[in-house]
């Protein structure tokens, strides 16, 4: 069946800000949800609140409401455009499947007439409410847990009376597993009930035996709306039952699945996605497995795209959510054309020839005495991907890609040696659990140990087990005598060169030269095509391995490289990946064919029509180097992509290779907390009285002189990692201490704390000679809380002219004295109207896609022109939409560390943001947090 003709304006609901559980692999959905439909003409708009993303940008839709996801502003919309005529609710996550069925139940859609594509209410009542999945799982013969539903903590108890321990609570409606878990004991089911009852929304809660230790598989799936319907990929579980899929390692295809198992999975998901009711799109269905192969339970359907559907699209190429907006408006899957081949069907299953492993990443330093064991409530913030030929190799990419101070698994003198701390960490997984099973392979505890405290499959433990007996291969040789064919297959096995260099106690660059000179060990890049390389890839989307052929063809243009930031985390976000695609497209503009790079599957960076070329790499020194090597670039961008591509300006100096804009001169100046305080000295310019130490020694002696309360600032960091004001030497010696263990070497700053000063931040372009202030932002908590965590006003709401003209002067001076060229943050405190400097970032900042959202002008795009050298400051036409207010609302994720204090100091621990527009300051909203300004400072 073609496009239903009678669709010609379509709403899209977001996923709102980022928190625990939903993450920007929505954004990533809802963008190329908005280019599919407005490739068919229709016109898209579309409802979000948060500023950091590229869906809410103008380049995705026709109409962008930054409003709350709320019922008013559905009918604001409404009202504003009466001829929508249907609403995809399957792209924004659970808050836009809950939005949806608030207005449905609301009468909203009846009232305006307006239908819902890609699903109806039934299909999502089905899938969310735990007792009617359960029914119908039963009727379609699919088996599930023994268990029941409760509304009420008696009926709850009965319940769980019946069914015995150990077992399981799900609550309904909710996202990332919230308030579920398992539940050992009888003494702590009483606890554990209230909080599943608290969380769902309809206070209901499945309870069902536990089937912890079971293998858990995910089918990614597409139906179109007359029942065709494709595998798009299988995913296993490294991690067995009990560990939420968001927080567990995930591999695709599956490993250890008999193809009988497999054939009875998608048997069993067709029977399923047929059974929830009408539903055109992406489906994602989970599955438990005994450990015997023999028992097959549904745990889940989730009608709509997911978490799992991103990391299937970048797996396999197959554009899932382009696709499921063109079936909700009615295209079968027989009509379209695999967007990666341009010349095969939709309506064919994707084949790889490598393995995929995804690995989360987790913040939990920034949550201190947050329970660190993973279960049903997911924790991860971000998650790397890692492309190889074999799993070895993809699992040691994906831990090179995680920027946890690990080069890869093992191999790197970081092993945990504690035998009782290793056991007790296999049997309570948290984040370093992949890295404790190595350590307990290298220790000597048995196979069956392992086997038996992990549950994880016997497969995945012999392919770590093998890792350990290749190094003492390895640590036999000496650089001068390693024989090639060991060289080679420890990098087939995934092996960073600076873990060879470890194993043989060499430099890095010894093994690199080693290996790519002598030996001619070099990386080869494959294609992902979705076909297995059957036919012909009309997409530019590779991955390193090695081996003979290489796929990527370097051509005759000016190329310029892109460094994307990794994987979220607090502190370093979506709002890194919206520079990064901006910078993409500006340098297109600019004739550049430019070279993405990137290991996050969450992202519109890493799609695979962003950039003229996207490498699926870490953001790792020698993965970016062999890329450089490869395409020969003009240069590299690193001022778009946070902290992670900044750390490698330093590398990219030293090799000679051009840095476009700010140089790593300036950028380094900024970062040493001491240089640039003694450059604020000589330009005249106030800062808090400072000094550097190193030790505790020199913070002792220098507490004297500068006095108490202070800063505690390490150089190099990002989202105040480490940073706390200390009020006496006993707390200055025990953060000192702290902080020195953490970051080992670090140069630490002492700045006196300006204590009950006002706090703003200022961004700007600057070409080396001229300044453009973008915009100035007043934080309405007080100095002390982080920038990222405070609530910030565009423009200020009461700083006076003198303050102003001081911020300015200030923000120009810096930006020239640091040669900017491109995008300047400066942070200041305010106290008896003088304006001190607090820090400069001479990058895009988290707030600059805030900035251009209130203001609506494309401001990295002016900037990343102004680095290429393609313009000056002065040529552009700077008309900034001002109008009231704009608020950047910091949005926290405590809800999933429920025993973590909640104060806030200068160390970041909002996981995203909303922005809210106030036409004036007597706006309710305004008032209400005006007046709670200081109720979460803390140290």
């Amino acid at each position: 069946m073609p496009k239903d003709s009678s669709i010609k304006h379509v709403l899209i609901i977001g996923s709102g800000p980022i928190v625990i559980g939903q993450a920007c692999e929505f954004d990533y959905a809802g963008s190329q949800a908005a280019r599919s439909l407005r490739e068919e003409g229709i016109i898209v708009t579309l409802i979000n609140s948060n500023p950091a993303t590229i869906m809410t940008d103008p380049v995705t839709a026709d109409n962008v409401y930054l409003l709350p996801l709320e019922k008013k502003s559905i009918i604001k919309i409404l009202k504003d455009h009466p001829d929508i005529d249907a609403i995809l609710p399957t792209m924004g996550g659970q808050t836009a499947l809950n939005l949806a069925i608030d207005c449905d139940t609301a009468g909203i859609w009846k009232k305006y007439d307006v239908r819902m594509i890609g699903v109806d209410i039934d299909a999502i009542e089905t899938a969310e409410n735990r007792e009617k999945f359960k029914a119908l799982m039963e009727e379609l013969g699919v088996g599930v847990c023994i268990g029941d539903t409760a509304t009420s903590f008696l009926q709850g108890k009965e319940i769980a009376q019946e069914i015995g321990f150990p077992l399981v609570i799900r609550p309904s409606y909710t996202l990332g597993g919230t308030g579920g878990g398992f539940v050992e004991k009888a003494e702590d089911f009483e606890k554990a009930l209230t909080v599943g009852l608290q969380a769902s929304p309809t206070h209901e809660v499945l309870i069902e035996q536990s089937i912890m230790g079971w293998k858990e598989y995910e089918l990614e799936v597409m139906q179109d709306s007359i029942g065709n319907m494709i595998v798009i990929c299988s995913i296993e579980n490294f991690d067995p039952c009990g560990v939420h899929t968001g927080d567990s390692i995930t591999v695709a295809p599956a490993m250890t699945l008999p193809d009988t198992v497999y054939q009875e999975l998608r048997n069993q998901a067709i029977k399923m996605m047929k059974g929830i009711g009408n539903f055109a799109g992406g489906c994602n269905v989970q599955f438990a497995v005994s450990p015997d192969n023999k028992t097959i339970i549904g745990i889940e359907i989730n009608p709509r795209v997911s978490r799992s559907s991103a990391l299937a699209s970048k797996a396999t190429g197959y554009p899932i959510a382009k696709v499921a907006a063109k079936l909700a408006i009615g295209y079968n899957l027989d009509e379209l054309t695999n967007t990666i081949t341009g010349t095969t069907s939709a309506f064919f299953e994707p084949a790889i020839d490598y393995v995929i492993v995804k690995v989360p990443r987790w913040n939990f330093d920034k949550f201190k005495g947050s329970d660190r064991r993973l279960g049903l409530s997911m924790k991860a913030v971000g998650e790397v991907m890692g492309i190889g030929r074999n799993f070895q190799e993809a699992l040691q990419k994906a831990c090179q890609s995680l920027e946890i101070k690990r080069n890869g698994l093992g191999a790197d003198g970081k092993e945990l040696k504690d035998q009782a701390q290793i056991l007790y960490s296999l049997a309570n997984p948290s984040w370093n659990r992949l890295f404790h099973v190595y350590d307990a392979f290298k220790l000597g505890i048995s196979f069956r140990t392992i086997h038996d405290l992990t549950k994880i499959d016997k497969w995945f433990l012999r392919q770590i087990e093998e890792l350990i007996h290749f190094e003492a291969e390895v640590e036999k040789y000496k650089i001068g005598t390693i024989p090639k064919e060991v060289m080679e297959r420890a990098k087939k096995m995934g092996y960073a060169d600076r873990q060879i260099a470890h194993l043989l106690d060499c430099l890095e660059s010894e093994v690199f030269n080693k290996r790519y000179d002598e030996m001619g060990i070099k990386r080869v890049y494959k294609l992902v095509d979705t076909c297995a390389a059957e036919f012909a890839a009309q997409t530019p989307y590779y991955y390193s391995t090695f081996g003979e052929e290489n796929e990527s063809v370097r051509t005759d243009k000016k190329k310029v490289v892109v460094l994307g930031s990794g994987p979220n985390r607090v502190g370093q976000g979506i709002e890194f990946d919206y520079s990064c695609v901006h910078g993409v497209l500006a340098a297109k503009e600019c004739g550049y064919e430019t070279i993405m790079i990137n290991c996050n599957p969450e992202t519109v960076s890493t799609d695979f029509d962003i950039a003229d070329k996207l490498y699926f790499e870490p953001v790792f020194w020698e993965h970016i180097y062999e890329i450089i090597l490869q395409e020969n670039p003009v240069g590299v961008i690193v001022q778009l992509g946070g902290q992670t591509a900044l750390k490698l300006a330093e590398k990219l100096d030293k090799y000679g290779i051009k840095i476009i804009g700010t140089s790593f001169e300036a950028l380094d100046l900024a970062e040493d907390r001491g240089r640039f305080s003694t450059l604020l000295k000589d330009l005249g310019i106030p800062y808090p009285e400072f000094g550097t130490i190193h030790n505790t020694d020199e913070a002792l002696e220098l507490c004297k002189t500068i006095g108490f309360p202070l800063l505690v600032r390490p150089s190099y960091v990002l989202g105040g990692q480490g940073m706390k004001i200390v009020i006496n030497e006993k707390e200055l010696e025990e953060h000192v201490v702290n902080v020195l263990h953490d970051i080992p070497n670090n140069e630490i700053l002492l700045d006196h704390f300006l204590e009950g000063a006002i706090e703003a931040e200022a961004d700007a372009i600057c070409d080396g000679e001229n300044v453009y202030i973008i915009g100035i932002m007043q934080h309405i908590e007080p100095a002390g809380i982080h920038s990222g965590d405070s609530y910030a006003v565009l423009p200020p709401y009461n700083l006076g002219d003198l303050v102003i003209r001081q911020i300015e002067t200030h923000t120009e001076k810096i930006a020239l004295a640091l040669k900017t060229v491109g995008l300047i943050n400066i942070q200041f405190a305010i106290k008896n109207d003088k304006v001190y400097i607090i820090e400069a970032n001479p990058r895009a900042s988290r707030t600059v896609p805030f900035i251009c959202k209130a203001y609506q002008e494309p401001y990295v795009n002016y900037a990343v022109k102004v680095m290429l050298g393609e313009n000056k400051v002065t040529d552009f036409e700077f008309k900034p939409v001002k109008k009231g207010y704009a608020i950047k609302e910091p949005v926290f994720s405590f809800h999933k560390f429920p025993n973590v204090n909640k104060e806030l100091g200068p160390e970041m621990k909002s996981t995203g943001e909303a922005i809210y527009f106030i036409d004036d300051l007597m706006d309710d909203y305004f008032l209400k947090i005006y007046s709670e300004r200081n109720l979460y400072l803390s140290r």
